[in-house]
């Protein structure tokens, strides 16, 4: 008999979200105050169980591990690429062909389709030993994947490295490539669009555009550019498409896993990357999630004060995680 109330109160004690169960009610509502479960993390179609990154969820169903009765699901409704659960296997072959991405060709010049702008840049070594990094050659695109702006950059330190191998430069490009600073000012120009930086604020962007890439931080800075990080959307700090809370994955990794195509075979063309970014950029702002739950806004949304507590332990686990919100600004808040 005392079993089976225990077992009854674990059962009340479990989070709605991750499924977490805890002897007291107390535990579960600290539990609650750092997980920041919402409405924006990736969710298992079979069991509906919350999971912090599509990695986490990846594992729950295809991982060494997975969920039993998940995985058998998974196996015959779901898709490999976006993780998705569909009503039957034949929606599920359907769904598939327009899931999986083909390696992008070059495309011609054009304006910038969208909001967004994706970036990338190709590094030689400077330095005594060819370590240090220095912009050679940056690529613009937009969310239609047409070339915006593309050049060489006449790099501001000797180049004893080229890294032939993996950039495809050679001394003879960069002999007559852009300036720098005419570079910075070209890319300026693009990413405010006529609006003044000082003027961009927090979702009122103007005519400002968001800055998409891999490791854009690192770019910037080879450039010389400063930019907003809340116009930055980098898909190695993107905490669903983290491998860990601290460690990122490759491009090369991401663009395999959630687009379904190889890129980095040889030479790396700054185009590719920018192509990979942005695809991925706009599958994880198509997510369908409410567009009406006020989480997601980057800041702290938890609404668990200490004068709360034992109105809290009162709640049932579904009114607690109304409650909760997620500690990152989720890209289908985007305009």
């Amino acid at each position: 008999m005392d079993s089976r109330r225990e077992s009854a109160e674990t059962l009340r004690n479990k989070c709605s979200a991750c499924f977490r169960q805890y002897n007291k009610m107390e535990h579960l509502v600290e539990h609650m105050k750092v997980s920041y479960h919402s409405v924006h993390e990736p969710k298992c179609g079979a069991c509906r169980k919350h999971c912090r990154s599509f990695e986490s969820l990846r594992e729950h169903l295809i991982g060494p591990l997975p969920k039993a009765e998940c995985a058998r699901v998974f196996s015959a409704r779901g898709c490999g690429i976006c993780l998705n659960i569909f009503d039957s296997p034949a929606a599920a072959r359907y769904h598939r062909q327009a899931c999986q991405y083909s390696r992008a060709a070059p495309m011609p010049k054009g304006g910038a389709g969208g909001r967004a702008v994706a970036m990338a840049c190709k590094m030689v070594g400077g330095g005594s030993d060819g370590s240090v990094d220095l912009c050679a050659r940056v690529c613009l695109i937009g969310e239609d994947e047409n070339v915006i702006f593309q050049t060489y950059v006449k790099p501001t330190a000797p180049v004893t490295n080229y890294r032939y191998e993996v950039t495809g430069i050679r001394p003879e490009y960069l002999r007559d490539a852009m300036p720098l600073k005419l570079v910075q000012r070209r890319i300026q120009d693009i990413l405010c669009n006529g609006e003044p930086l000082w003027k961009i604020r927090p979702r009122s962007y103007g005519r400002a555009r968001i800055l998409v890439g891999h490791i854009v931080d690192h770019d910037l800075e080879r450039l010389g550019l400063e930019y907003p990080a809340f116009m930055i959307r980098d898909t190695a700090k993107y905490p669903p498409l983290m491998k860990t809370s601290k460690l990122s994955n490759t491009l090369k990794y991401l663009t395999q896993a959630y687009l379904g195509y190889d890129v980095h075979t040889g030479i790396q063309d700054p185009y590719e990357d920018c192509v990979a970014a942005m695809r991925l950029y706009i599958r994880m702002r198509s997510q369908a999630h409410p567009r009406d739950y006020a989480s997601g806004s980057g800041e702290v949304q938890n609404n668990y004060p200490a004068w709360r507590q034992r109105e809290m332990e009162r709640m049932s686990p579904e009114e607690l995680l109304a409650l909760s919100g997620s500690d990152y600004y989720c890209w289908c808040l985007d305009p």
